[in-house]
């Protein structure tokens, strides 16, 4: 749909004769959770990183807003307003909360070719020139909710920390789409409602795809649900419609979801 701030149309994966997508379709909205469930192996992980540009796709389309961004690369995606999380956190595990934050920011001046050489320059020198950067900063560690943690070095924190500076990362890029990797991975019970608390901020401005397992979180932060089997689309719908589908109760979420 032309409104939508991300689709894909019949998004094919093959690797050698095994299609690990097969014909996915799904379109992304401002202001929605569209979660991706399904088993091990089903082809969530692909369709992300067909989706973001980290692999190419065997066929079908990606729509970025008005753009095809199809085969794009994923730096290029990215700075067409794409951000995505990993399946494992990626940050910079030396440096500070504000550090991390910094580097996503700075990647996104406008004034001036990004050189990672640069990392360590002070984002207060010259301050107007800098002041979209320090925008993007601040608003990042605000909104991730890592105010207070800012001096923190990342690799002292907490995985749950790690996984909301992250986030905090991609945020500072200022994306319209995000997908996000099995954010709740490995958490604890209050990180887990710490991470569900940042979603639902992050979504009234953004359009967010989220994949994940705990499927208590899925089924209270999803708007719309794509259920996946064997790389294909088994059932798409609202998550009540979701729920009540008996393809997907035999084949994933059993009887007592």
């Amino acid at each position: 749909m032309a409104d939508a701030l991300l689709s894909a149309r019949q998004l094919t994966k093959r690797f050698g004769g095994l299609a690990a997508v097969n014909g996915v379709s799904l379109d992304l909205w401002r202001g929605q959770i569209h979660a991706v469930i399904g088993p091990n192996g089903a082809g969530k992980s692909t369709l992300t990183n067909l989706l973001s540009g980290d692999l190419p796709p065997s066929a079908g389309q990606v729509q970025l807003g008005s753009t095809d961004v199809t085969g794009w690369a994923p730096e290029r995606i990215s700075r067409q307003g794409l951000g995505r999380s990993y399946q494992k956190t990626n940050i910079f595990l030396p440096l500070t909360v504000h550090e991390n934050v910094r580097l996503a920011a700075q990647s996104r001046d406008a004034q001036q070719p990004w050189n990672p050489l640069r990392w360590w320059q002070d984002t207060r020198a010259n301050s107007i020139k800098n002041r979209a950067t320090n925008a993007r900063l601040e608003s990042a560690i605000e909104l991730s909710g890592l105010k207070d943690r800012r001096m923190a070095i990342a690799g002292a924190m907490s995985h749950g920390e790690q996984r909301q500076l992250e986030i905090a990362m991609t945020l500072a890029t200022e994306p319209q789409v995000l997908l996000l990797d099995e954010p709740l991975a490995g958490m604890g019970v209050a990180e887990a409602e710490r991470m569900v608390d940042l979603l639902q901020r992050l979504k009234p401005a953004h359009a967010i795809m989220l994949v994940e397992h705990d499927m208590d979180a899925v089924f209270a932060l999803a708007d719309r649900l794509t259920v996946m089997v064997n790389g294909e689309v088994i059932a798409h719908g609202t998550p009540p419609e979701v729920r009540a589908d008996a393809t997907v109760q035999a084949a994933y979420l059993g009887e007592d979801h």
